[in-house]
């Protein structure tokens, strides 16, 4: 690793890295869905929750993220439910927790309509490009929640996403894989969490269904509620994580990784230290870091600022513009509508 005062503007050809080393692990996040949609810009999804047009949240729901002292849609909608079932098991009225349940569920799915990509605007060749990507690792790391991968290895099987179960759960005992294997870090818009904290896996069937999310079909169940960790404190996150045997799996694998790793479109900014940590105690040798060069001012400072975060390990650095990879081609870009 160079000096901090020894650092360039010059960013490598990923085509050029990728035939010097052998990657085997990807870590991706927000920034591959901006590459394709830029509305995925949104700072915070519950911020969006209390502005959105279409039923925000209102003070009666938000008084239960104040009361929870949280930001965590998970968090919230699986104490609801708890309170709803514990209510009616002491034959106690559930109506006020469940009432509220639906209300933080249902202004959750308009929120993420709002920013979300529409299945109809996604072309074929994207997805295929980015299933052709992934599957060149032996493990895909994401911390997004949104569909944009889901829908790739929908559009083109191959890539494990180790819910095998008839169920379409997820078993800690059959995690064994010989294929390349997406784990969902911070789980995602297809998943759910069962009542005994288990992880399953939505049905899709069809385009009509992946239209909707899937998720849609959940705001009358109560059962289910999003498996995904949504933004929050790093010890918000991690609780959540902690509660979910997959979740805890997904974080083991990467404390766990072995070899080189890209990390592209991930700012790993403080929210995300739970991250850069498992990378720090990881056993990896190599890391490619993406960087979208807007100046050389911006570059030399990204790479001081990566540097930073991994300094003290025995590990290279490699920082690539992201425009060569894949992921960050600019003709994946699909214009907004507004």
């Amino acid at each position: 690793m160079k000096d901090f005062q020894d650092i360039d503007a010059h960013l490598e050809d990923w085509s050029a890295l990728r035939s010097s080393t052998d990657f085997s692990g990807i870590l991706i996040g927000n920034g591959a869905s901006r590459a394709v949609w830029e509305d995925f810009a949104y700072d915070s999804l519950f911020e969006n929750a209390r502005t959105v047009e279409e039923k925000p949240l209102s003070q009666s729901e938000l008084s239960v993220f104040d009361a929870m002292q949280t930001r965590s849609f998970e968090q919230v909608l699986g104490a609801l439910k708890t309170t709803s079932r514990v209510n009616k098991a002491l034959a106690v009225s559930s109506a006020a927790p469940r009432n509220r349940y639906y209300a933080i569920k249902e202004a959750l799915i308009n929120t993420i309509h709002g920013v979300h990509i529409p299945w109809r605007l996604v072309q074929p060749s994207t997805l295929t490009t980015i299933h052709q990507e992934l599957s060149r690792y032996s493990t895909v790391f994401t911390s997004n929640y949104d569909l944009l991968n889901y829908w790739s290895i929908l559009h083109v099987p191959g890539i494990d996403d180790l819910f095998r179960s008839a169920d379409s759960s997820f078993d800690l005992r059959n995690t064994a894989s010989d294929s390349s294997r997406i784990l969902y870090l911070h789980g995602g818009l297809h998943l759910v969490r069962n009542l005994d904290g288990t992880a399953r896996k939505l049905p899709t069937t069809d385009s009509t269904l992946l239209s909707s999310f899937a998720i849609n079909n959940t705001i009358k169940t109560l059962d289910d509620v999003p498996l995904f960790v949504s933004e929050g404190k790093v010890e918000e996150k991690l609780k959540t994580i902690r509660s979910s045997d997959y979740l805890s799996f997904c974080y083991e694998q990467l404390l766990n990784h072995e070899g080189a790793l890209c990390i592209f479109g991930h700012h790993l900014g403080p929210q995300d230290s739970h991250l850069v940590q498992a990378i720090r105690q990881a056993k990896v040798k190599t890391l490619a870091i993406s960087v979208f060069g807007r100046s050389e001012g911006f570059i030399q400072q990204q790479k001081r600022r990566y540097a930073g975060l991994f300094e003290g390990m025995q590990v290279e650095l490699r920082f690539f513009d992201a425009r060569t990879h894949a992921l960050g081609n600019p003709a994946l870009s699909v214009p907004v509508e507004h």
